[in-house]
């Protein structure tokens, strides 16, 4: 019973995808230049976005100021004009290859070259990040330009 009422709970916290729009890169509250994103003292800059056919790839810089412990490429989705989710890869030569490295207090993370393969490079392009601050918080979308 407790599972279940567990999994209902979390299941009606998740929010439903809304499709990107398109709009300049507007910074979150707390972080500048865009795009960015700050959630709870953990921010992450974008810059240096470059897309070549299907290959996209930015620069990524975290600073951890929360009380999440760490950052990990399954933390970040990329997300086309078509709704299709894409996950890092490592695979070209420019594309930094990394895994969870912890860190916190004000620490810096950075930069990483982070590489997508997109179904389509039109966009808009989103950049979600999906931090782990636990069993349940944040996540959110950076619009890339």
């Amino acid at each position: 019973m407790v599972v279940l009422v567990a999994a209902a709970a979390y299941g009606s916290l998740q929010v439903p995808f809304q499709a990107p729009s398109v709009s300049t890169p507007v910074p979150a509250l707390g972080c500048t230049p865009a795009p960015c994103a700050n959630l709870q003292g953990y921010t992450l800059w974008v810059t240096n976005l470059d897309v070549q056919g299907s290959l996209v790839t930015m620069q990524i810089t975290f600073r951890n100021s929360s009380d999440s412990t760490h950052a990990a490429p399954e933390d970040l989705v990329l997300i086309d004009s078509q709704r299709q989710t894409s996950r890092p890869v490592f695979d070209a030569p420019t594309c930094t290859r990394w895994s969870r490295h912890e860190f916190n207090h004000g620490a810096t993370y950075g930069p990483l070259v982070a590489c997508f393969r997109t179904g389509t490079s039109a966009p808009p392009l989103v950049l979600r990040w999906s931090p782990d601050f636990g069993l349940v918080c944040c996540q959110t979308d950076i619009k890339l330009s």
